[in-house]
């Protein structure tokens, strides 16, 4: 999934990979190191953005629960 530009990916997609990769926001703090819930409440708010590795690990994460068809919809689509 090295084609998505995950600066376009909206707050609203941003939540439904978590949310359908089965994480809530304190487990994704728990899975990762350096990412706190704060992190991935503002990211999804669209109050403010992750730097860009945290944002492909986090990426990554919810990538790995799920198939390439589910991201590509989730993040063409919302």
């Amino acid at each position: 999934m090295d084609d998505v530009d995950l600066s376009a990916v909206s707050p609203r997609a941003w939540r439904l990979l978590r949310v359908a990769a089965g994480y809530e926001q304190r487990g994704v703090e728990r899975a990762m190191d350096g990412i706190l819930q704060a992190h991935v409440s503002m990211l999804e708010s669209g109050s403010r953005g992750l730097t860009g590795d945290r944002r492909r690990l986090l990426f990554e994460l919810y990538a790995d629960e799920l198939t390439d068809e589910q991201v590509r919809v989730l993040v063409a689509h919302f």
